[in-house]
């Protein structure tokens, strides 16, 4: 129960720095956007299923990867 109030108390957070990002992306190449949003989904999906900083940054890293890759199948 203690981990669900945590991940209620970060959605907000996200949420904001989420449209922050976002909003930052405007002069940005389809390139960088596509590593920029794999990055932050990864991040986002790593810290939800490793938790931690590990698993966040792990996840960053394999979205941006991911990321890149499909941008540049296009």
């Amino acid at each position: 129960m203690k981990q669900m109030n945590r991940v209620n108390a970060a959605v907000p957070a996200l949420m904001v720095a989420l449209a922050l990002v976002l909003g930052g992306c405007a002069g940005m190449t389809a390139q960088e956007k596509g590593i920029a949003t794999g990055a932050v989904i990864g991040g986002v999906a790593g810290s939800a299923v490793g938790g931690g900083v590990l698993g966040t940054a792990a996840g960053a890293a394999v979205g941006g990867v991911i990321g890149n890759e499909v941008v540049k199948r296009k």
